[in-house]
Formats: C-alpha cells, sequence, structure tokens
C-alpha cells in the first residue's frame, strides 16, 4: 500500500494543496483509490514539488 504523500503543510489555493500538491479531489479521494492511482498522482506530485524547488534556486 502506498502512504499518502501529505507533508502535513495542508492549505488548499486554487483546489491544490500547497503542500503535496495533490488537488482537493484526489485528498478527498485517497482512500479509495488503488496503488496504481496512487503511485501515478503521487510522481506527478513529486515532479510538481521538484519543479517548483528548481525555480526557487
Amino acid at each position: 500500500m502506498i502512504e499518502s504523500p501529505c507533508l502535513g503543510i495542508c492549505s488548499i489555493i486554487n483546489g491544490e494543496c500547497i503542500g503535496c500538491r495533490r488537488t482537493s479531489s484526489e485528498i478527498s479521494n485517497w482512500l479509495y483509490y488503488n496503488d496504481k492511482e496512487r503511485s501515478r498522482i503521487t510522481k506527478r506530485c513529486l515532479k510538481e514539488i521538484r519543479q517548483t524547488m528548481k525555480k526557487r534556486n
């Protein structure tokens, strides 16, 4: 089972969490997703976080 990518920095702005980058829908439905769906979401979120970090550096 793939764990939630929640970072504990939870604030939804424009429909997306500023911490983990999941949408509000993805957050509320996380328990219902299978591992394939969770993996896809987690990979996308990590990619977005990395892109943001590159822009800041």
